[in-house]
């Protein structure tokens, strides 16, 4: 029956998809110099009972088999003012590896994984599963730990580009 439904265009897909506002996020895992991390904006719940989240990751990406051999990761959720730490676990400073984890303090809660300090929330988890699709892996974490800090705001992604929305600053 899918077989009559034209292809979408694949740039018009990604445009569109810039649009709405996603939460910027920083998944990361590992230990000392093996640390590996990257950020993401395919993060959200999955279930309160048990805890769990999803997180989507390129199958490309160096990370991936880190998470994959490490049995876990950290989901960092980043503040407003954590537009830097995007950046640079974004690939756009042309940092790589543990060298990405040079600015913000890194600390550890139940797995291992490190976790940012000042993050809006974090979300330290075990890898449960793992599914394929034909690009990216989709991570389903089972939270271990949790910390948050009420006091900060969102970072978001929307139109390519990190900011704040202004309807929620008031």
């Amino acid at each position: 029956m899918t077989d009559h439904i034209p292809p979408v265009d694949a740039a018009a897909f990604r445009a569109a998809m810039r649009l709405p506002a996603t939460a910027v996020t920083v998944i990361a895992t590992g230990e000392g110099d093996a640390r590996q991390g990257l950020t993401a904006s395919a993060v959200c719940s999955l279930s309160d009972a048990p805890p769990m989240i999803l997180a989507c990751i390129n199958r490309n990406s160096k990370v991936l088999p880190a998470i994959r051999a490490n049995g876990c990761f950290s989901a960092n959720f980043l503040t407003e003012a954590q537009s830097a730490v995007a950046a640079r676990f974004a690939g756009m400073t042309k940092v790589y590896g543990a060298e990405r984890f040079a600015g913000g303090a890194w600390s550890r809660l139940a797995t291992g994984a490190p976790v940012l300090e000042d993050a809006l929330s974090v979300f330290d988890c075990h890898l449960d599963c793992e599914h394929d699709s034909p690009t990216h892996a989709i991570l389903i974490g089972r939270v271990a730990a949790i910390r948050q800090d009420d006091s900060a705001r969102s970072l978001v992604y929307t139109s390519g580009t990190f900011s704040y929305p202004a309807a929620l600053s008031a």
